[in-house]
Order: structure tokens, then C-alpha cells, then sequence
């Protein structure tokens, strides 16, 4: 009985504890979006780009050369293209290993969060960085960063969805801090090539660690019921 008891007592906690950061996250862009559209980042966020170039040459990012080639390999991972790829691996995966319902779920997620993150480009509509060369091609507008919010959605997800799946407890950790160490260089790299402002990046990795955070509890929700495979 007492078994019983601390298992609910912790499966709470958990879930208050998942809930906080997730409301802490949505507190954050809130501030963020707020706070860019007043103009009030502007001088965090001229302060940060200029400090990762060379005053004497906008157009040169501080480091050796090798270290703007890596940047743009760690920034390609978190493009449309790349993302489009894992996550259609990864569905065929699931459904190969007939778990259908998992596949389709992972599908929903993915895709409602490409299309919410293009919204909010389009409602926000903020200029790109200006102060200095761009070092990868951009398209679209600054706020959010899509590709920091689409990384933290996509890895994340995958990742809690993964870690689930395990019974060591090492090699759930090993996922979610591989995808949180590959999502932090994404976004690091987007602000050192010039192509998003930090507190894009920031709002960025808030938004899709939210989206990623609420599809693993609604997962998680149904599978205790007996009601989703995960």
C-alpha cells in the first residue's frame, strides 16, 4: 500500500514538476515577445553580435576560419531540410516497428510545429540582424528563430519519446542531454553567423522546448491509459 502511495506521490511531482518548466518557458517568450516588439532588447542584443566579430572587419566572426565552417555544419542540423529528414526517418522507423499510433503522433507534433513556428514569424515580422554580414542565407523574418525553435521541438521530442523507451537510466540521459548539447549549438551558431538577434534565439529555444515538453506529457497521459503506444 505504501508502494502505492510514494508511486502516485512521485508520478505528481513529476507532473508539477514538467508543468513548472513548461510555464516558466511560456513566461519567458512571453517577456521575450513583449520586450521586442517595445524595442527593448535592442542594445542585449546589438551588444552580443558585435561582440563575436572582429571590430576591425564586421564581415569576420572572431575564431579561426575552421571554426565558421563548423558553425555552418552545426547551423545546416537545424534547417528545414535536415529536421524534414529525421523526422520522416524516424515515423518510418515507428511504423516499421508497428508502432503506428506513436508514428502518426510524432508526425502531428512535427508538422503543427512548422506550421506555428512560420505563423509567428509572419505575426511578428522582425528584420534580420543588419549590423553585420549575414554568414548563411536567410529568407525569412528574425522572431522567432525557426531553426532553434524547430531543433528543440524536433530533438527534443524524439528524444523524451526515445528515453521513454529505456530502461537504464544512463542511456536516458544520454539522449536528452545529446539532444539539449546539439539544440544549444544551433542556436549559439545563429546568432555567431549574424542571421538571427540572441533574443530570437531565446524565444526560439522557449517556444519549441514548450511544444516539445506538452507533446511528451500529453503522450505520456494517453499511454497510462492504455490508449497510445509509446
Amino acid at each position: 500500500m505504501n508502494k502505492v502511495v510514494y508511486k502516485i506521490s512521485d508520478m505528481r511531482l513529476a507532473s508539477l514538476f514538467w508543468f513548472a518548466l513548461a510555464a516558466v518557458l511560456v513566461t519567458l517568450f512571453i517577456e521575450l515577445a513583449l520586450s521586442v516588439l517595445a524595442g527593448e532588447t535592442m542594445t542585449f542584443d546589438r551588444n552580443i553580435i558585435l561582440a563575436l566579430r572582429n571590430p576591425l572587419d564586421l564581415s569576420d566572426p572572431i575564431g579561426p576560419y575552421w571554426l565558421e565552417e563548423l558553425m555552418r555544419d552545426i547551423t545546416a542540423l537545424g534547417g528545414t531540410g535536415v529536421l524534414s529528414f529525421v523526422t520522416l526517418f524516424t515515423v518510418l522507423y515507428l511504423y516499421l516497428q508497428q508502432h503506428r499510433q506513436m508514428a502518426m503522433f510524432v508526425s502531428i507534433v512535427i508538422v503543427t510545429g512548422m506550421l506555428s513556428s512560420s505563423l509567428l514569424k509572419y505575426g511578428f515580422a522582425r528584420p534580420r540582424p543588419d549590423l553585420v554580414p549575414h554568414g548563411s542565407y536567410v529568407y525569412t523574418s528574425s522572431f522567432p528563430s525557426g531553426h532553434s525553435m524547430m531543433s528543440a521541438l524536433v530533438y527534443l521530442t524524439l528524444a523524451l519519446m526515445f528515453a521513454n523507451s529505456q530502461i537504464r537510466v544512463s542511456i536516458k540521459i544520454l539522449f536528452i542531454t545529446s539532444a539539449l548539447f546539439l539544440v544549444l549549438l544551433i542556436g549559439l551558431s545563429r546568432i555567431y553567423l549574424g542571421v538571427h538577434w540572441p533574443s530570437d534565439v531565446l524565444a526560439g529555444w522557449s517556444a519549441g522546448s514548450v511544444w516539445a515538453l506538452m507533446s511528451y506529457r500529453f503522450a505520456r497521459f494517453w499511454q497510462k491509459r492504455g490508449k497510445f503506444l509509446l
